[in-house]
């Protein structure tokens, strides 16, 4: 590839440079949502994380295989093996069928998703839909004797795993330390080790989904979708596997044990994991209820929020600080991205009005390669952005006659701002409120200027000042300057 791209393993906790396993092509599976809520901030980072992974790997020439996960059965309110099922309760305390939770929320995550201009993945399976498949799985694991049936459930045997394996190579726990640090929670009796997982649930009489099994009418453990929708989509050998830090353990780990047990060896080649979003340092969720909605941020409408943010604020944002870094959320925070976002896409904009002269005096050949730089290190997003800004300013000292800039220059700075901030950041002009239309739409109000401009020309202040008014009662920021007037909306 013309760009070596390295990224962080969690796995081996170092930069390796990434080298598919089936060159060109990628295969990509990363966790998504449990959809029994709205999709808050933190369901935000980890999609957009992997969406620009996504479309860089794409933008290099890569062929991706990019598989996003429904969990809509077995994630239970407790852990990973005891309690209610989250969807299921959800279901019985409004009155609905299960399906039509999931279906109400997976609208809405969907929604988000356009909202913050994340791609579609390639395939995006349910668990409930791959059930078949993950009762082949633990069955495959049962029959290599890494697990054993109790109850008409199937548990892991992660003593007896960790003896012939390493159980905690990706979280880097100690098999001895959990077993004296964790308690036996009631009705956990028919395991033969606390640490021990559900591969298999059997279901109580109240609970809601269920399926016929060898072992019960019951459900898969949460751990087993991800390796059997995997190994159904992508192989039994497959090149990165994603998602926030928080499901290093145990869901991962509980994964790479479940991929090593039914086939002696791991399914995937790099771990890849975003860190959290913090509210005064904890981490947002839903368990500590301190979340904000995607919805809430777009509306304003919560109490921790002192104004509505747009869904390109909200990206902008996230992309301003490196996956793996913790970002911490605050008004301030939010407003600086909005200032920060807005002076770059009115770069964007002057950039596409520059004149061109015969040479230039400012410097743009270095600025392709920075940013490539930026992103085959571990996807540094924040460099990119940096590097950008720095564009800006040039852009900004050519529009004001301070610098000049020669055609050649003038094209390959448009096509880089072009690259890096729509295709690659996936930033959207929240300006081109009027799409595909936006160009018509944009010479509309270039017009009325002119007719504004002539009317100032000719000394007719009523109807400049009218046109001025009108447009600004609109949502438009008019600003005269020595050439005419720019435009652009206002929030």
């Amino acid at each position: 590839m013309e760009h070596p791209l390295s990224i962080y393993n969690t796995l081996t906790r170092k930069k390796e440079q990434f080298i598919p396993l089936h060159e060109p092509h990628v295969g990509m599976y990363v966790c998504g949502p449990t959809v029994y809520g709205d999709a808050h901030l933190g369901h935000a980072r980890p999609a957009i994380t992997f969406d620009l992974l996504f479309r860089y790997l794409t933008h290099i020439g890569y062929k991706v295989r990019y598989v996003r996960n429904i969990t809509d059965v077995g994630h239970l309110e407790h852990d990973a093996d005891e309690g209610e099922d989250k969807i299921a309760k959800k279901a019985r305390l409004e009155q609905l069928e299960p399906m039509e939770v999931v279906q109400f929320y997976l609208n809405r995550y969907h929604k988000a998703m356009d909202a913050l201009n994340v791609l579609p993945p390639s395939i995006e399976p349910h668990a409930s839909g791959h059930i078949i498949e993950q009762i082949e799985l633990v069955k495959k694991i049962l029959d290599n004797g890494y697990a054993y049936e109790s109850e008409g459930s199937v548990y892991f045997d992660v003593e007896k795993y960790n003896k012939d394996h390493n159980y905690g190579v990706l979280s880097g726990r100690n098999i001895e330390d959990m077993l004296n640090t964790t308690r036996a929670l009631d009705g956990q009796d028919e395991k033969h080790n606390p640490i021990d997982f559900a591969l298999w649930k059997c279901a109580q009489p109240e609970h809601i989904m269920r399926w016929p099994s060898p072992w019960s009418n019951g459900f898969p453990g949460w751990h087993c979708e991800c390796t059997a929708m995997g190994k159904k989509y992508l192989g039994q050998h497959f090149d990165i596997h994603g998602g926030g830090m928080d499901l290093i353990f145990p869901h991962h780990e509980c994964e790479i044990a479940q991929a090593v047990a039914s086939q002696g060896e791991d399914m995937v080649h790099y771990w890849m994991h975003n860190n959290m979003i913090t509210v005064n340092g904890q981490k947002m969720g839903k368990s500590l209820g301190n979340f904000i909605t995607l919805d809430e941020f777009f509306t304003g409408d919560h109490k921790m929020l002192s104004q509505a943010y747009s869904a390109m604020t909200i990206r902008f944002f996230i992309l301003q600080a490196h996956y793996r870094s913790t970002v911490d959320f605050s008004n301030e925070a939010l407003q600086a991205a909005e200032k920060g976002l807005s002076r770059l896409m009115d770069a964007y904009n002057h950039l596409q009005k520059l004149t061109a002269s015969d040479a230039s005096t400012v410097d743009v050949k270095d600025l392709r390669r920075k940013c490539y730089d930026a992103l085959n290190d571990d996807l540094n997003s924040p460099i990119v952005i940096s590097h950008l800004f720095d564009a800006a300013r040039a852009i900004n000292s050519v529009k004001d006659g301070n610098a000049t800039i020669s055609a050649e220059d003038l094209k390959e700075l448009q096509d880089v701002f072009h690259t890096f901030i729509f295709d690659i950041l996936g930033m959207r002009d929240e300006a081109s409120a009027g799409g595909n239309n936006y160009e018509t739409f944009g010479k509309a109000v270039d017009l009325l200027l002119t007719i504004r401009q002539q009317a100032k020309a000719n000394k007719d202040w009523a109807t400049s000042d009218k046109i001025r008014n009108e447009l600004t009662a609109m949502g438009f920021d008019i600003k005269d300057t020595k050439d005419g007037a720019e435009w652009k909306l206002s929030k």
